[in-house]
């Protein structure tokens, strides 16, 4: 197969093209290496992480119609996995007009070309943002995601709103995959993990939201990568479904977890809830599940493996 991974240098973008060439897909990756967070580390990604692997690499964004269809056309393409997007829920506040443009057109565009080209499934990252306020747990499929309470969230909505047009009127496979809290080694810098870690090495407080009263279905890397090649190589007609850790973690046992693993205790800045944010994400991992797909990473191993990741990456002794 060659598969286009849209996001490609990104955390689960890379990680997912290494899994593929492993066992023998033909790789193309696009990426636009914005600055949402230090394009470095995902050029470190290419060069490094995924060193001496064979695949095709555009630079470019997914609103950039000339070029997208140029890939598709040149590329042959089979299957589309689409992780390219505006990430996160306090950014996308301050900027909602961006995340609308890339989220909801960009993804537009992708799918608009995959039916064109007649793509054999189209895998895409939806987001548990979607869920909102909802006070039932865990989180189903099934459960109403019409009152999203923040840009980021209401544009991953749109999303699947759009994939599901696609898939009816012109037959294309989408499947939505609604990511939980994703955590591992070559991680995003504006996630709390990797916040918390370098501010406790450098002895600075961390910002603990709602006081601490959160909880988490954080969900390992390799997890990631092996849900959503499950769902790719399923080739459903259509759907979303929920992609998570199978256990209910406390964000002060998480922080807790972090401070054995660095052998240091973490100053803590308690701090009321933050706007557009939720006090939990519970998945209801049943539907993945019946593919045979489970979670195998439990947060001490998890952490563990991201620590000594950072460490080596950024030369701390």
């Amino acid at each position: 197969m060659k598969i286009l991974i849209t996001g490609g240098a990104g955390f689960i973008g890379s990680a997912i093209a290494k899994k593929l060439m492993d066992r023998g897909d033909h790789v193309v990756l696009i990426d636009n290496f914005n600055d949402y967070y230090d394009p470095s580390l995902k050029e470190a990604r290419i060069k490094k992480f995924l060193k001496g692997y064979k695949f095709k690499l555009y630079r470019g964004d997914i609103r950039n119609e000339k070029l997208t269809e140029k890939i598709f056309k040149n590329e042959k393409i089979d299957k589309v996995i689409h992780l390219a997007a505006m990430a996160g829920v306090r950014y996308a506040i301050e900027h909602p007009l961006l995340y609308a443009d890339v989220n909801i057109l960009g993804t537009t565009n992708l799918l608009n070309l995959s039916a064109k080209y007649k793509i054999k499934n189209f895998i895409y990252a939806s987001s548990s943002s979607v869920y909102g306020n909802n006070k039932k747990q865990p989180f189903s499929e099934s459960d109403n995601v019409d009152t999203p309470i923040s840009p980021y969230a209401a544009s991953k909505k749109a999303t699947e709103l759009m994939a599901h047009v696609f898939s009816h009127i012109y037959g294309l496979k989408t499947t939505g995959l609604r990511f939980f809290t994703v955590y591992g080694p070559w991680g995003r810098p504006d996630m709390a993990l990797f916040k918390f870690t370098k501010n406790t090495l450098a002895g600075k407080p961390i910002e603990v939201y709602n006081r601490g009263k959160m909880s988490r279905n954080f969900t390992y890397i390799d997890d990631i990568v092996s849900g959503t090649i499950t769902v790719l190589d399923a080739n459903l007609d259509y759907g979303v479904m929920n992609i998570g850790g199978d256990r209910e973690e406390q964000l002060l046992r998480y922080i807790e977890v972090l401070e054995n693993c660095l052998g240091k205790k973490a100053k803590k800045k308690l701090l009321p809830m933050q706007q557009g944010d939720v006090p939990f994400t519970v998945a209801d991992i049943r539907k993945l599940r019946r593919l045979g797909w489970k979670p195998t990473t439990r947060i001490e191993k998890g952490i563990a493996n991201f620590v000594v990741w950072y460490k080596e990456y950024y030369k701390v002794k």
